[in-house]
């Protein structure tokens, strides 16, 4: 959900996804995600959140950073961070009352836009040592 979020909130925000029952099914045109033989997948330590971050130049975005980790430590585990067992839940509840992946994406983009506005505030206020 993070890396969908992601790519149309920030690469390309006229996005469709196709959510596929297996890798086999993704249609040749498509740009793919987060499976094997996909365009963006796990390379190395980074998981498809920080990838596709390296790859669309979004690295200097505190906020998407500390999504990242977030993602990350969801993803492969880590270094634990705190937001994580929050979102985990949000996310499972979620799940079990969305009809389909489409709502399921559309109700968790709320979610993410959420805590990326929190944490790039955060991240001005650290910055600078404090608020306004």
């Amino acid at each position: 959900m993070a890396s969908a979020w992601l790519i149309r909130r920030f690469i390309d925000p006229d996005a469709r996804f196709i959510w596929l029952t297996s890798p086999e099914a993704c249609p040749p045109n498509a740009l793919g995600f987060d499976f094997d033989g996909a365009a963006f997948i796990h390379i190395g330590e980074r998981v498809t959140f920080e990838v596709l971050l390296a790859s669309f130049d979004l690295e200097r975005d505190a906020g998407l950073l500390r999504l990242a980790a977030m993602v990350h430590a969801l993803d492969v585990g880590g270094p634990a961070v705190p937001e994580a067992v929050g979102f985990e839940a949000i996310l499972s509840g979620t799940r079990e009352r969305s009809a389909d992946d489409d709502v399921l994406l559309e109700e968790m983009s709320r979610v993410l836009d959420s805590m990326y506005t929190h944490f790039a505030a955060n991240a001005k206020t650290t910055e600078f040592g404090g608020s306004a």
